[in-house]
């Protein structure tokens, strides 16, 4: 009897805690409604430059790593695979739905140690900087490999060097030579 009592309101609590958490990511989903959801990934991303295993680890508003987007799944830590194709990266995600970014809106990718709950090593994480409609956004990737994280960046970084190509096939065939 004397471990019933302290165990119920460890129980209470910890439901009254799982409560506010739920209401709180609700409330930012209300907030973050007005947030474009990311084009689909199109039917012809052309050649794919490099692939990783990892982990998807948030996007959140550029600059400000602790604030996590909610809507779209964008906001849902999970497995994933990491490409680099000719028209943008793909972000295929366990659970959530791949998330595609065309090369158009990709700003800037850099090596972090952590973004909203998810602290690695110096630099263990890639964090793509880039544009969702006119919002600018941060994405985290941890690759499962840590060797492959400086060929990630370097793949999205020759991406982005490369002209960037629109997403229409005229414009990637004037790429190839």
């Amino acid at each position: 009897m004397e471990r019933i009592v302290p165990a119920a309101i460890m129980l209470v609590l910890a439901i009254a805690v799982v409560v506010l958490l739920w209401f709180g990511w609700r409330g930012r989903k209300r907030r973050q409604a007005d947030v474009p959801e990311p084009q689909p990934f199109p039917q012809d991303p052309g050649r794919e430059r490099f692939r990783a295993e990892g982990q998807y680890v948030t996007t959140t508003t550029g600059g400000d790593w602790l604030d996590r987007l909610a809507v779209h799944g964008l906001g849902l830590r999970t497995t994933a695979g990491a490409a680099v194709f000719d028209r943008g990266v793909l972000f295929d995600r366990s659970g959530s739905g791949p998330l595609w970014i065309p090369a158009s809106d990709l700003d800037e990718v850099r090596l972090e140690s952590g973004m909203a709950g998810k602290f690695v090593e110096r630099e263990g994480l890639v964090v793509l900087a880039w544009r969702l409609g006119g919002l600018l956004v941060d994405t985290g990737f941890r690759t499962r490999n840590p060797d492959e994280k400086n060929a990630l960046v370097a793949a999205i970084e020759d991406l982005m060097s490369s002209g960037r190509p629109q997403d229409t096939a005229p414009a990637q065939n004037q790429e190839e030579e």
